[in-house]
């Protein structure tokens, strides 16, 4: 990364940035050649937002909310690495709920990235908010556009797949929370025939993203739910697969590492507003209430 001079005559700037959410993963799961961890990201409109107002008359930042540490590190790293020396105020506001797989933390990172860049007058690459977030933290890949395959332990891209057709999420949460960090600390053991079919599965993914097939990606989905039951089980997740079958929809989506679950409807499907009356219903009695998701549309994803 580049450093740059900080121009003295500039006592204040304004900048601010966007990132989007992922509910929870296509996909999750390890390779053998190379052998990495990765998923596949499923991106969704909700997110977060962040304002940075950059200030070279104090040192300090000023984060709101105060438990936005995470983002203030990773601001005070951009002004560091780009010779500023100031500080400023740091705003970060997400419709994302915390600890729930939907890429919150991520998502907060990711749109303060843009806000600092935007106030220094330069955006950061996709590539130079991996250095940045792999200081503080394993990432969901949100920093690219569209579906991305990810390697998400040491926060590198493994490839683009594509953007993903319109669908809706119908999500339930199970309750508590996950704290990612810890989660992605642990050991995973991986067979070989395991490795194997999640090298199919994403297979599938690198044509089924962008030729739009919304059956075979809901196929992926549901697989890697249920290959991910021994290593974080979802005590719903058979009832949601049930709801899911008799609905008609296309498969169910988890968060991996987190507490959510979700059925997938093609938002194309001639019957789906009926599906989605349906699940809506299902859902709320199966858990108390129920959550909507829309995938991200390309000309919404914002940076």
């Amino acid at each position: 990364m580049s450093i740059h001079v900080e121009v003295p005559a500039i006592s204040e700037a304004l900048g601010t940035g966007q990132a989007c959410g992922t509910f929870g993963e296509l996909l999750q799961g390890a390779l053998a050649d190379p052998q990495v961890d990765f998923l596949v990201t499923l991106p969704i409109e909700a997110g977060s937002t962040a304002r940075f107002r950059y200030d070279r008359r104090t040192t300090d930042i000023r984060v709101v909310p105060g438990d936005r540490k995470k983002a203030r590190s990773l601001a005070r790293s951009m002004l560091t690495v780009r010779g500023f020396r100031g500080g400023g105020e740091l705003h970060v506001d997400t419709d994302l709920p915390i600890g729930k797989g939907l890429a919150s933390s991520s998502a907060d990172l990711v749109a303060t990235a843009w806000a600092v860049g935007r106030a220094l007058g330069e955006l950061p690459t996709p590539g130079e908010i991996e250095e940045l977030m792999r200081r503080i933290e394993p990432s969901d890949g949100v920093m690219y556009p569209g579906t991305v395959a990810f390697r998400h332990r040491d926060v590198r891209l493994l490839e683009h797949l594509g953007h993903l057709p319109d669908m809706t999420i119908v999500g339930v949460d199970e309750g508590g929370s996950v704290d990612t960090v810890a989660f992605n600390r642990g050991h995973r053991r991986f067979s070989d025939s395991a490795r194997q079919e999640y090298q199919r599965l994403l297979d599938t993914l690198r044509v089924a993203v962008p030729a739009g097939d919304t059956a075979e990606i809901g196929h992926v989905a549901s697989r890697s739910a249920a290959m991910h039951q021994r290593m974080h089980p979802k005590r719903m997740l058979r009832d949601v697969l049930g709801i899911c079958g008799a609905v008609g929809g296309l498969g169910v989506v988890t968060a991996h590492s987190g507490t959510m679950l979700g059925i997938l409807l093609d938002e194309a499907d001639p019957d789906y507003t009926a599906k989605l009356g349906k699940a809506i219903g299902e859902c709320s009695a199966l858990a108390g209430g129920s959550h909507l998701f829309r995938t991200a549309r390309p000309a919404r994803r914002p940076m």
